[in-house]
């Protein structure tokens, strides 16, 4: 299923802010480098994170899944002086070119960069509501947890951002059952019924949901 209609995705990403060189030189050495190049957002998105970053006026922020950094560029980018974000990965292949590109962007002294699994360390991070804003786009099994450990650090007023909630309209197919689907179909449950945030899905690229606690 579409969500997107493919003839208008060139003209969703004529107009908006478009890319610069460094992000244009990042996205293209993914796609000839790296298996899997699916797994990259979009500009479009990109830029939807930085203005989400900009408006909730964010000064810590939380990524989990990095792959080859490009969201963590934008993030980072829109960040003020003296923002953070912390970075959860698995993969030191991937998240050796997006070391690169931080540095070319001058954004390195705001990324700290966990290599481990992301539930580990959002688990151990204080529980106090400190973070302003989060974007989950990493294994969607993990999903579930992942939402579970960052409501409670959230500050009041703050965001969360998850990626891929529609599984290109698999979470409307009832002949879709794999363990993927399945832990987004319940991720989206359990923000629905949440009585600590409001919540709205948005179709933008593979489903994007916004999530704000109250």
């Amino acid at each position: 299923m579409d969500i997107v209609n493919p003839d208008l995705d060139e003209y969703l990403l004529a107009h908006c802010t478009q890319p610069d060189d460094l992000l244009r030189e990042l996205a293209a050495e993914t796609q000839r480098e790296v298996p899997g190049t699916e797994m990259q957002i979009s500009h479009d998105e990109g830029e939807l994170l930085a203005m989400l970053v900009r408006l909730t006026g964010a000064r810590y922020a939380v990524e989990v899944g990095v792959f080859t950094g490009y969201s963590s560029l934008c993030v980072a980018r829109a960040l003020p002086t003296g923002g953070r974000l912390l970075a959860c990965d698995v993969s030191e292949e991937w998240t050796t070119i997006a070391r690169r590109y931080w540095d070319r962007a001058g954004v390195s002294d705001r990324i700290d960069l966990r290599i481990a699994p992301a539930v580990d360390t959002l688990r151990a991070l204080p529980g106090d509501p400190a973070i302003d804003f989060a974007f989950i786009d990493a294994d969607k099994t993990g999903y579930p947890d992942y939402y579970e450990e960052l409501v409670p650090r959230v500050r009041p007023g703050g965001l969360l951002v998850l990626d891929n909630v529609l599984r290109r309209g698999d979470v409307v197919d009832p002949e879709a059952r794999d363990e993927s689907v399945t832990a987004i179909r319940r991720t989206n449950d359990l923000i629905v019924a949440d009585e600590r945030v409001e919540s709205v899905m948005l179709p933008v690229r593979d489903g994007v949901t916004l999530v704000r606690k109250r």
